[in-house]
């Protein structure tokens, strides 16, 4: 069989949650299927280290997709081309976008659909593009891929489409995330909060990660407490990212929060192992892979009681209401300094993580790219 692709999201040292699943999936199913051939299509110039079998045949095809009138572009015009030449006989689609111009059978890995229940976090070109097509990808697509039954529910319920078209393949962890040593600890402490203890934020910088709520929290957090706690927000910035910044200049203990910027995921490995707690209160997440890599991490989670969340964190974590700002701060209060409390989440944590790898989630993958080749 010929499956094309798209890799336009493989982009060297800028990889988010969509391009690592892209990564560790078509990594293990390249390697693990020399039978077959795959065409990576990318939409500029790509980094070796992305080709990662010999039957894999990169393809460049400009322009770069980076605004809803170039998605339109790319994936009418120029994947039906490449599909034809290449005479592909499935298209995969790791970030869900699919072509409307070719009759070739597509699948869509659809993470999750927040753009319906929350399109006012988006630009509104974008929350238009994504509400006038998703819909109809959901429709045309030989089978769809998602991360979590709450996502497969709400693909149903919302987009129309039959529920048995739709296959639960978790996100899985990245290997590198496990415990470090007490030394080590001490030595992050003091490169990232000059050797304070701190709670840690991983995620883009997105209105629907309550990144402005998680800051009120902690300013409430630390009104109560005299310690040195510090809270570390390690992410690039999205678009609306406005309201995080007034509120981050309004707080009382705004010299308590280290924003860090992106970082590599070797200095990520540390910044995870040295947190007391990941405090993760979204309003929407398809999966939430940060829950399951502070677990191997061996650091307890506080987290959102909301959408896929739960299905993820099982009884291993401590939930609030990312609505009510008190829930997260006396999760906070809760859990700081209490020792068993943290071990007791850690122990379970390290239970619950297991249920996710991407040695899975490739495998899941490759049964409705099966399915949709029958």
């Amino acid at each position: 069989m010929i499956i094309a692709v798209n890799t336009r999201l493989l982009l060297k040292g800028k990889l988010e949650g969509i391009g690592w699943f892209t990564l560790e999936t078509l990594k293990r199913i390249t390697i693990n299927h020399p039978e077959h051939q795959f065409i990576f299509i990318f939409d500029r110039s790509y980094d070796k280290s992305y080709i990662f079998s010999d039957n894999i045949t990169p393809v460049v095809i400009g322009p770069p997709t980076r605004h809803p009138v170039l998605w339109y572009l790319w994936f009418d015009y120029q994947i039906p081309r490449v599909l034809k030449k290449y005479n592909a006989d499935l298209f995969l689609s790791p970030d869900g976008y699919l072509s409307l111009r070719t009759n070739i059978p597509q699948l869509a890995v659809i993470h999750d659909i927040n753009f319906v229940h929350r399109p006012k976090d988006l630009p509104w070109l974008k929350a238009k593009y994504y509400n006038q097509y998703f819909p109809k990808f959901a429709r045309i697509a030989k089978r769809i891929a998602t991360v979590s039954f709450y996502s497969k529910e709400d693909i149903t319920r919302s987009f129309k489409v039959d529920y048995d078209k739709i296959d639960v393949v978790y996100d899985g962890i990245n290997q590198i995330f496990e415990p470090i040593s007490n030394e080590n600890k001490i030595e992050v402490r003091k490169k990232y909060t000059g050797g304070s203890e701190y709670f840690l934020f991983v995620g883009a910088l997105h209105p629907r990660k309550n990144v402005s709520g998680l800051l009120r929290a902690f300013d409430a957090f630390k009104t109560v407490v005299n310690n040195t706690m510090k809270l570390v927000i390690v992410g690039g910035q999205m678009h609306k990212t406005g309201d995080i910044f007034d509120v981050y200049d309004n707080m009382r203990f705004k010299n308590d929060v280290v924003f860090t910027g992106r970082v590599s995921t070797a200095d990520l490995h540390d910044i995870f192992g040295a947190a007391t707690a990941l405090t993760f209160v979204p309003f929407f997440e398809g999966f939430g892979i940060p829950i399951v890599e502070a677990m191997s991490a061996g650091i307890p989670v506080i987290c959102s009681n909301t959408t896929s969340i739960p299905e993820v964190g099982g009884n291993a974590v401590l939930y609030a209401d990312p609505l009510k700002i008190d829930q997260i701060t006396n999760a906070m209060l809760k859990l700081a300094g209490n020792a068993d409390l943290q071990n007791d989440l850690i122990a379970k944590g390290y239970i619950q993580k297991d249920k996710f790898s991407w040695d899975e989630t490739a495998r899941l993958l490759w049964m409705s790219i099966e399915r949709a080749l029958q």
